[in-house]
């Protein structure tokens, strides 16, 4: 394994960067877009886990989808064909465990509001975040071949973070925060 010895390369001064395929690209390219928007969802994701307890259930999953995220990123800096780190077991994993933390939840009678605890409402920052790297990687493609499963990956994992942010919303006796609507407020 290769290591950094140096941070800077001066090769982004002029607005360009490089994939990991050595291609130069701007920096605005929907690809490095894409790449941004994940790896600022990762670096939330660790805030979340960060304010965490050690023991708490939800670290060992926060730090697996922070690796995918990895795996995500480094997919898109490859830019092939022949290179695809996300995989449908990725997915089925994410639905599983989705599944089991939306069990114990109540059904959703009412919107509600991304907030009522700081956990929560982070949850549902890094959730709004993953919906927009999502929509970037669907603009990528578009005008390029990318591996249709980490379209998939967001988009489950945006439904996996809205489930989180509700069950950090109940924790400890809080409430989910309900919209309501104006003419409700107004009365």
């Amino acid at each position: 394994m290769s290591r950094l010895t140096k941070i800077y390369t001066r090769t982004g001064d002029k607005g360009t960067t490089r994939l990991a395929t050595g291609t130069e690209v701007h920096k605005t390219h929907p690809r490095i877009e894409a790449m941004g928007d994940i790896d600022e969802l990762n670096c939330l994701i660790g805030v979340i886990d960060a304010h965490l307890s050690y023991e708490d259930a939800f670290s060992p999953v926060l730090r697996q989808i922070q690796n995918d995220l990895f795996d995500l990123g480094g997919e898109l800096a490859m830019a092939s064909d022949e290179y695809q780190a996300i995989t449908p077991a990725m997915i089925d994993r994410l639905e599983q465990t989705l599944d089991s933390y939306n069990e114990a939840l109540p059904p959703l009678e009412n919107f509600i509001l991304p907030g009522g605890t700081p956990s929560a409402a982070q949850t549902h920052l890094a959730r709004s975040i993953c919906r927009r790297a999502e929509r970037r990687l669907v603009e990528l493609a578009q005008s390029e071949t990318i591996n249709p499963q980490s379209v998939a990956y967001l988009n489950r994992l945006s439904d996996l973070l809205f489930v989180i942010a509700r069950v950090f919303a109940r924790r400890n006796g809080e409430e989910e925060v309900l919209w309501q609507p104006s003419k409700q407020r107004e009365s």
